[in-house]
């Protein structure tokens, strides 16, 4: 669907057929959120990036970065240079959307204790019922 065409209609994420949908997969995507927090920081060349997110494949990391460039999110800069020197950035929109993201991402590491403690309560709860 191209740019002009949104304007016919209203984005609505809850809708099956919303295009926004799959933009939000792709930003709150478990490499997605780590790569716009890292971005965030500063540029990365993708070898550093790799380091940086400990656990992402060289596959998944450079799918995530094409994605995140497809959507207007990342901007990848290639320096035409021996040996060949690429650095991802955030573009404006993606600075916009990683601060978003970081938010979510820093009252969860705020909230985990919360979160490890409702757990343990749900699971002896549900233990004691089934046994």
């Amino acid at each position: 669907m191209a740019s002009r065409e949104i304007t016919e209609f209203k984005p609505d994420v809850t809708q099956p057929q919303c295009p926004s949908r799959a933009v939000l997969e792709h930003v709150t995507s478990r490499w997605g959120v780590l790569v716009l927090a890292c971005l965030l920081e500063r540029s990365y060349r993708f070898s550093e990036l790799r380091r940086r997110i400990g656990g992402v494949s060289e596959k998944m990391l450079a799918q995530t970065l094409q994605t995140l460039e497809r959507d207007g999110f990342v901007n990848r800069d290639a320096k035409p240079v021996i040996p060949p020197r690429v650095d991802y950035s955030l573009t404006p929109l993606g600075q916009e959307v990683a601060e978003q993201v970081w938010a979510l991402t820093k009252w969860v590491e705020n909230k985990l204790g919360n979160v490890l403690e409702a757990r343990d309560t749900y699971d002896e709860t549900h233990t004691a019922q089934a046994g």
